[in-house]
């Protein structure tokens, strides 16, 4: 697949629609800490690669737990702990009615709306149990240690992601995947992967969306610049679980054409949330879904 032309990009990402900086005395304020919490966000990626990981597998030996079980538990919580710094700071504010039920999910591929760098990192402090499926290029990141021992890349032989994915689902693992395969433009919208189907389809697991709502993520999108931020409220993530979406009857039919009519339910469920939380949000910017 060829590259976008920067015309292309331009016309997918550019933000000449953002409405004008409400306050210029905080907004400095957001952005820096904005800035300082991706700088620590890969500090703490590199400190549990190096002295928390390897002390896990140790312990996983004695206890006799899988050390990627572990893993989870404790990425999950460390999450929820980064997350909790930005709530405190006012970055980020999370909305989510029922959190008991996201920690119930289990054994499922889990397929979410992409609007942000930190889609992935609130999906995970959700649900504990869970891995998720990255872009390889984040392997050559500070988040390399942490991105290789408790995740999947998307650059691994497609086969064998399914191998271990039907592996951990089996375990009562969750496996999240964005059929987008990238962040959800400013503009337009990405065409759907059939990634996530296929591997639903191989592991027998049924689909559950989650819905990703709130205000406008602008600085944590795709080419926006790192010195940006919602130019008139704070970033607001509103978490929806969705109708989970059975996959038998895209069982009984071949492969290729179940892999493509789920990929078009996934695409349906996940735009259909979209078009009426855009009916219902009362923010004063809104995230394109």
């Amino acid at each position: 697949m060829s590259e976008m032309t920067q015309e292309e990009i331009y016309e997918k990402y550019n933000h000449s629609d953002l409405p004008k900086i409400k306050n210029f005395i905080t907004y400095p304020y957001y952005c820096i800490s904005k800035i300082l919490a991706i700088i620590f966000f890969g500090v703490g990626a590199v400190v549990l690669a190096i002295f928390v990981f390897p002390f896990i597998r140790i312990f996983s030996i004695f206890s006799k737990k899988e050390f990627g079980i572990i893993a989870r538990e404790y990425v999950s919580h460390t999450f929820r702990i980064f997350l909790g710094s930005l709530h405190i700071t006012r970055v980020s504010i999370r909305k989510v009615e029922q959190p008991q039920e996201f920690r119930n999910i289990h054994s499922k591929i889990i397929i979410a709306n992409h609007p942000s760098l930190l889609d992935f990192v609130y999906i995970m402090s959700l649900v504990p149990n869970s891995t998720c499926i990255v872009r390889g290029g984040l392997t050559k990141t500070p988040l390399r240690g942490v991105i290789k021992q408790a995740y999947i890349t998307n650059t691994t032989d497609f086969n064998d992601v399914l191998v271990e994915c039907k592996r951990l689902t089996d375990e009562g693992c969750n496996v999240i995947i964005f059929p987008e395969g990238t962040r959800t433009p400013r503009h337009g919208q990405n065409n759907y992967k059939k990634g996530a189907a296929r591997i639903a389809l191989f592991c027998g697991c049924d689909v559950q969306p989650i819905f990703i709502g709130g205000s406008d993520k602008y600085g944590l999108g795709k080419h926006d610049p790192l010195w940006s931020y919602n130019h008139v409220e704070k970033y607001v993530y509103d978490f929806k679980l969705l109708p989970t979406i059975p996959v038998k009857e895209f069982l009984e039919v071949p492969e290729s054409i179940g892999a493509k009519r789920l990929t078009q339910k996934m695409e349906e469920v996940l735009k259909s949330a979209g078009d009426e939380y855009k009916k219902s949000y009362t923010g004063k910017t809104l995230s394109n879904y």
